[in-house]
């Protein structure tokens, strides 16, 4: 079939051979560019239609094809128009970086109508889920906020307001269940700017607030309005503006919801409450906003949900797009018997083993990475994990000053340890799985019998909170950094203080000890990392041209030849510690990157982040394996077992999640 390019025409579909259209009349265009051979309209709009097509040129890959039409006169008016079609062009190019924005493919002008081309996404809107499923409880709609909020920060921060944000213009994406934001229009610069008025009237009913149905003006806060509008709409299944009473001037999707028997934790419902405020003054004014909100709400259970340890039952898709399951991209990872190497958070160093080594095979898109189970226990984030040597047992803590101790095999919880009476930032259990080492902002570090949870000692010296901890390969000797801007070395056995490095210029975040027990690297808020001879207790060096905001985290690979670095500046920095420089930079994340593990051969380095993602990367070639994405919030910690085989995870949705590698 030869599909009409007329935005006009009823009937658009004809025959192969024809040459001009049937019902208009127009003629046909068998390939637009001689490239993209359209199928059919997909959508229809005020400035033009959407149309499915196939890229010849990209073995028939399914492609969308946005057709503008503005009503302009004149050979200047046109001109304009182009040149403003290709200005935004350029915005949503660079906006199709982010992975959950369809990349924009191609743009260009034909018969004084104007194109782009994006990727098509294949899946189900928000509203065809709603239609099929029924209403959102708050699970879902807790999950959508975490999921859409971090795509309006980076379209926000590229200066480009989406303007359009309805169930109809969110999709879950088929292959990996991530929610994706579509239809960025280029509708309102080109009408705005080619006919010289000072604002069109943009949005959906109901959708869209005040400021932009008046005179076109939007701006982050209007987008904001719009998400907490679809929102309400996937709760009730009422269309937003039958949720107005404008005489009294307030929502009313709390009473609907009544009506239905339904509630919504108050945590939450305030956070829609101040999305949909009227004035723009009123409301968030960033998603970054929203998210500080909604990252406190979500340490408390949402209302009506269900929280299982257990593994998903198979062949039911995980709810949220963007926090759901796990992906594994094609290029594997080796993993064999592993090193040491430890990071801030994570566990300590494992002994070596005396039996031959018995390599695993790599991970594949073949051998998808899956949740084991979903350990529910802290009242608040999880911001600390470990896991035993022999991977029996898990240790967790966070913001509720609890140390909780779990069986890794069935996810039940066996004890929780108390003591510390501030949060917890960081744990590590000796390389002999008997002592587990805690850091709290009470400014103490605690010894404790992992087998029975006795406390052995209590170690005081920090004057401010402890956020690392580290043991050597041998189990001799503990490292702890503090935002006292000291980093410490004890006696683990004994919890003799031995010596103390200072004179740093920010608040130690990371601590790591080389394998051989000769040096000691730290990183923290100065945004440096610093190298600690052991045997002289004196600075070795000052890594250069590194990070340009906190570093969060420092690992030291088995064979003490390189370092690895996370940073609040969203990237990862791998090093050639001899000679103190930057092998490779790996990028991803779009937040802040919190914790990181590596296995013992050096082989596979995981990644925690703000985004509420964890990345498996292969570091020997610095290739992204795959990415994790079942938490809602923040991953605030990782760590790895002694053969790769489990992975534990730490998250300010105050889960600690046990997966399954290969």
């Amino acid at each position: 079939m030869t599909c009409c390019l007329n935005p006009d025409c009823q009937h658009p579909q004809n025959a192969d051979d024809a040459e001009f259209c049937l019902s208009c009349g127009t003629k046909l265009i068998p390939s637009l560019r001689g490239r993209y051979r359209v199928i059919r309209p997909i959508g229809q709009g005020g400035f033009g239609r959407t149309y499915l097509a196939e890229d010849d040129d990209r073995l028939k890959a399914r492609c969308v094809i946005k057709q503008f039409s503005p009503q302009l006169q004149g050979t200047k008016s046109l001109e304009k128009a182009v040149k403003l079609f290709e200005q935004e062009a350029v915005r949503l190019y660079e906006l199709g970086e982010h992975p959950q924005i369809p990349a924009l493919l191609a743009y260009f002008a034909h018969d004084k109508r104007l194109y782009l081309v994006q990727q098509f996404v294949e899946g189900n809107t928000l509203l065809q889920e709603l239609a099929q499923n029924g209403v959102f409880i708050e699970q879902r709609i807790r999950e959508v906020l975490a999921g859409i909020l971090p795509i309006l920060k980076f379209v926000h921060d590229h200066q480009v307001i989406h303007r359009d944000i309805t169930p109809s213009n969110i999709i879950r994406r088929k292959f990996d269940n991530k929610l994706v934001l579509i239809d960025f229009g280029v509708a309102k610069l080109l009408s705005v700017e080619a006919s010289n008025q000072p604002g069109t009237k943009i949005g959906t009913e109901g959708y869209a607030p005040i400021e932009q149905l008046r005179s076109g003006r939007a701006y982050p806060a209007s987008d904001i309005y719009s998400l907490g509008a679809t929102c309400l709409f996937l709760m009730t299944q009422v269309k937003p503006e039958d949720l107005y009473d404008p005489l009294q001037g307030r929502w009313l999707w709390r009473e609907r919801l009544n009506e239905k028997g339904r509630t919504i934790s108050e945590p939450i419902a305030q956070i829609l409450d101040k999305m949909l405020k009227d004035l723009v003054s009123e409301r968030y004014q960033s998603a970054d906003a929203v998210m500080k909100d909604l990252r406190t709400a979500l340490s408390r259970p949402p209302i009506g949900a269900t929280v299982s340890r257990s593994r998903q039952p198979a062949g039911q898709p995980p709810i949220a797009a963007s926090l759901s399951g796990s992906a594994i991209a094609s290029q594997p990872v080796s993993q064999s018997q592993m090193g040491q190497p430890r990071v801030s958070g994570t566990p300590p160093s494992r002994p070596p083993i005396s039996k031959p080594s018995v390599s695993k095979p790599p991970l594949s898109s073949a051998q998808k990475c899956h949740c084991l189970h979903t350990l529910v226990g802290h009242s608040r984030w999880v911001t600390a994990v470990a896991i035993s040597p022999n991977a029996e047992t898990i240790a967790s803590g966070g913001l509720d000053d609890n140390i909780k101790i779990w069986n890794r095999a069935t996810g039940e919880l066996l004890r929780t340890l108390t003591g510390h009476n501030k949060p917890i930032n960081c744990l590590s259990i000796s390389p002999n799985g008997q002592i587990l080492v805690s850091g709290s902002d009470d400014d103490t570090i605690r010894l404790w019998h992992l087998a029975d949870g006795r406390l052995l000692q209590s170690l005081t010296g920090h004057t401010r909170d402890v956020n690392s901890v580290v043991i050597s390969a041998n189990g001799q000797l503990l490292a702890s950094g503090s935002e006292d801007r000291t980093v410490r070395l004890w006696k683990l056995t004994t919890g003799e203080a031995l010596r103390s490095f200072s004179g740093l210029a920010g608040m130690v975040r990371s601590v790591a000890l080389s394998p051989d027990g000769q040096f000691l690297v730290s990183g923290g808020l100065d945004n440096q990392i610093k190298l600690w001879s052991l045997k002289t207790n004196a600075p070795v060096r000052t890594l250069p041209n590194g990070h340009f905001n906190s570093v969060n985290g420092v690992v030291i690979t088995p064979d003490g030849k390189t370092l690895v670095s996370a940073s609040k500046d969203k990237t990862i920095k791998v090093w050639d510690l001899a000679k103190g420089v930057v092998v490779r930079t790996l990028s991803g994340h779009m937040d802040s990157v919190n914790a990181i593990d590596i296995s013992r051969d050096g082989k596979l380095l995981v990644s925690g982040s703000s985004d509420t993602t964890i990345k498996l990367w292969n570091l020997e070639i610095g290739t992204l394996i795959g990415t994790l994405t079942e938490h809602i919030s923040a991953v605030n910690a990782v760590a790895l077992s002694g053969d790769s085989s489990v992975l534990v995870s730490g998250s300010s949705d105050s889960k600690v999640k046990v997966w399954q590698l290969g």
